[in-house]
């Protein structure tokens, strides 16, 4: 197995080497043949492929070529694996990526900074860059020009089909507004005196698009506002290590909010499963896409009880997710011992303060040190989650900070809901 020279721009390649050395073989570069580099043959593998699929297709092909590059590998990899290659996923996932120093002491800062502020914060993973909107095939109201804008972005997809924006949005396949993202948010009980960390990209629209954001959430931070330009600087503002310090502040947050149901959005949720439980709510956009439909017919406590209804099951509970179900990425259950109080110390791909607890198998190999580019696929499923009336409402999690960053006066928000 070889690291690609870009692995090195976000983790710590000799870490990941040592960390892996009774389970893999790993090498930084490929041996020559002759003068010549050896150069690997780019293959894709089908979605959900099982070791069999595996035996089958991939490896006639590196025994005839001798290298292969595997491309959207990991998440194209079946659910359906036997425990002990479950548990090296989750010893890669978990304890093998770790950020590069420079990444994590500029991560750590701005957690650091984040508690300064408030000794409780949310995360968002907004997702409304033009190119998520552009693929999704949605439409936010914006005319012609956002038509024109968006459908010349999703020319870059060959295979895509023609866009049906009202389709998409009845499936809940839209990401949410920053608006609408601001509405649930205040109506599940967030009060403005929330501090709220959006972690994104260029916004499509601008500051003008975020404005509703901001006014419902006054205490409003991002990378940009905590850090400075020198500081940003230290990490020469190369997209990928700008996600990763995303990353890095998501993970340690209070409650994480994903606004799409992408593979960044999938290991944070499980990783925060994994390291000891902590909420990730996930809109359920379908239901509260029909729930605007109607929002000018109904007051705003009708509508904030409703969305509270319909997020039941989408708030991140402990036992919210049957073990084996969903993507292996969000609900890493073959890694996580039930009820075991066993405390971890670890390097793990975040910075260590957010990691106290949990039953994990990088800490079982022997002779076992103690201690992505992030590649997002533009992915929308449903998720296997309880029925509904099983779960007992905003209650049951083991985390109070949940309940402690929200509020229930909320009456201040009808003006701003009818505006």
């Amino acid at each position: 197995m070889g690291v690609r020279d870009n692995f090195s721009e976000l983790f710590d390649t000799d870490w990941f080497i040592t960390f892996l050395q009774n389970d893999v073989r790993v090498i930084k570069q490929l041996p020559s043949i002759g003068a010549k580099l050896m150069a690997p043959y780019t293959l894709r593998v089908p979605r959900k492929c099982t070791p069999k699929c595996y035996e089958d297709r991939v490896l006639p092909v590196l025994v005839k070529k001798r290298a292969v590059r595997l491309t959207k590998f990991d998440y194209r990899l079946s659910n359906m694996l036997d425990e002990d290659l479950q548990r090296l996923r989750c010893r890669v996932n978990y304890h093998a990526l770790k950020f590069t120093d420079l990444i994590q002491g500029m991560g750590k800062l701005l957690v650091e900074r984040m508690r300064m502020k408030s000794k409780h914060f949310i995360a968002l993973h907004l997702r409304f860059e033009p190119d998520m909107l552009a693929f999704s095939g949605c439409y936010y109201g914006g005319g012609d020009r956002e038509r024109k804008e968006l459908g010349e972005i999703r020319k870059r997809w060959k295979n895509l089909h023609a866009s049906n924006p009202d389709k998409v949005r009845r499936h809940g396949r839209c990401p949410l507004s920053p608006e609408e993202v601001g509405l649930m948010l205040r109506a599940l009980g967030f009060g403005n005196d929330t501090h709220l960390y959006v972690a994104s990209g260029e916004i499509y629209g601008g500051e003008e698009t975020l404005a509703p954001l901001r006014a419902l959430f006054p205490n409003f931070h991002s990378k940009e506002t905590i850090a400075t330009k020198e500081e940003l600087a230290t990490i020469c503002f190369i997209s990928s290590r700008m996600a990763a310090l995303d990353f890095i502040v998501c993970d340690d947050s209070d409650v994480f909010v994903t606004n799409n149901n992408g593979n960044m959005a999938k290991i944070l949720a499980g990783r925060r499963r994994y390291f000891g439980h902590k909420p990730t709510i996930r809109p359920n956009a379908k239901k509260f896409n029909q729930l605007l439909v109607n929002k000018n017919n109904m007051t705003w406590e009708e509508f904030a009880s409703r969305v509270r209804t319909f997020q039941v099951g989408f708030m991140g509970e402990p036992n919210e997710l049957r073990p084996g179900s969903g993507e292996f990425h969000e609900n890493p259950s073959s890694c996580i011992c039930q009820n075991s109080e066993l405390e971890v110390k670890t390097g793990g791909i975040s910075n260590s303060q957010n990691q106290t607890s949990g039953n994990h198998e990088g800490n079982k190999k022997e002779n076992r040190t103690e201690e992505q580019s992030i590649e997002e696929e533009h992915k929308w499923s449903d998720m296997d989650y309880l029925d509904s009336r099983k779960q007992n409402r905003l209650k049951g999690t083991k985390n109070d900070s949940l309940l402690l960053l929200m509020e229930t006066d909320q009456a201040e928000l009808q003006e701003f809901f009818l505006d």
